[in-house]
């Protein structure tokens, strides 16, 4: 048989609910062992043409119709356009789904740094979920930030134990249990910020243990941090894709180095472009994109030398309206560039 449910959005539902009979449903046990996916990880997925908004939103539809642990939201991005605010398992779940929105529907596809959620005290008691470093509240209105915490355990030969915990250390870990499985293998267990996690954790442990080495992890809960918004400015635009929750020791540090990235990144424009990085209202580091420069002067040959100045100087005003005006383009890569600046990070 069938049933007619009359349901608008694929939302909704999910796969493991129970349907039951209207009035019959406090007398009906739900499945048994279904829990609710939460998504650990988060991320904007826009389009690169903002006419395939549509068939984004539909790729979603579709994904969401057998992976009930993908969520997302319309979102609109100041830098990108409009795209959605996507929640996922983990890294892996969330390279998946965008490979699989770019293959199915044929879509060009710039993907914001990976984030996770936040939970912040606001003065008044309440405590508000954040997805995004974009949705923090003025530091005036809240109390205090707490980041998802997780349980990290690492199986790794006894040799690398050293490197190891010098890795958890370093990633802000505090240390919970050693336990030996054999005289070869070694079960290390750290509690750690999810958000050090997800930058390239999984990636310096595999490389410290030349491949050998394992890890799982699982949410513990939240704890409060001494933690700040770093805001990154292109040509005097905030782009909010590219704002950052880090710990305030190395706030600084951390933003200085994506800098560099994005300086090495963006493609140089007729202008000179500025890379600032900022905490609070204070500019804390700059980098700047110099200018492509163009040879106004080659069909001068000899003669006076004001027709080269007034060449030169014409120039210079259409290079100063073009700055004032000008659209910096971005690259998918320079928005990425946020998963590898924790090499720039030194341990304190």
């Amino acid at each position: 048989g069938y049933i007619i449910a009359g349901i608008k959005s694929v939302q909704d539902v999910d796969i493991g609910d129970t349907v039951t009979r209207l009035g019959f449903a406090d007398t009906i046990e739900v499945l048994p062992g279904y829990r609710k996916p939460r998504p650990m990880v988060y991320c904007g997925i826009y389009p690169t043409n903002p006419a395939d908004y549509e068939n984004l939103r539909k790729g979603l539809e579709r994904l969401r119709l057998s992976d009930s642990s993908l969520t997302y939201v319309p979102e609109t991005s100041s830098a990108l356009g409009l795209g959605f605010r996507c929640g996922f398992l983990g890294l892996l779940h969330m390279e998946i789904v965008q490979e699989r929105l770019e293959r199915e529907m044929n879509l060009d596809l710039v993907q914001s740094a990976p984030n996770v959620n936040y939970e912040i005290l606001m003065n008044n008691g309440e405590v508000q979920l954040i997805e995004a470093a974009s949705e923090l509240p003025d530091p005036t209105r809240f109390q205090e930030v707490r980041e998802p915490i997780v349980r990290v355990s690492n199986i790794v030969p006894a040799e690398f134990v050293g490197a190891i915990m010098a890795i958890c250390t370093d990633k802000r870990g505090e240390f919970v249990n050693q336990e030996y499985l054999s005289k070869e293998r070694v079960i290390i267990t750290y509690d750690m910020p999810l958000a050090e996690v997800i930058l390239d954790y999984h990636d310096k442990m595999k490389s410290a243990t030349r491949g050998y080495g394992t890890m799982d992890y699982e949410l513990r809960g939240y704890k409060a941090g001494d933690l700040a918004k770093v805001r990154i400015l292109i040509a005097g635009e905030e782009v909010d894709a590219l704002s950052m929750i880090i710990h305030r020791d190395f706030a600084e540090q951390r933003g200085r180095a994506l800098l560099k990235r994005l300086r090495d990144q963006i493609p140089r424009h007729l202008f000179v472009v500025a890379l600032q990085a900022a905490i609070g209202g204070k500019i804390v580091a700059r980098e700047s994109i110099a200018a492509l420069r163009k040879d106004v002067t080659a069909k001068c040959y000899g003669g006076d030398i004001s027709r080269k100045r007034k060449l030169l100087e014409k120039q210079k005003k259409g290079k100063k309206r073009m700055k004032m005006v000008g659209n910096v383009e971005v690259p998918q890569a320079a928005f990425l560039s946020v998963l590898s600046i924790d090499g720039e990070k030194k341990a304190k």
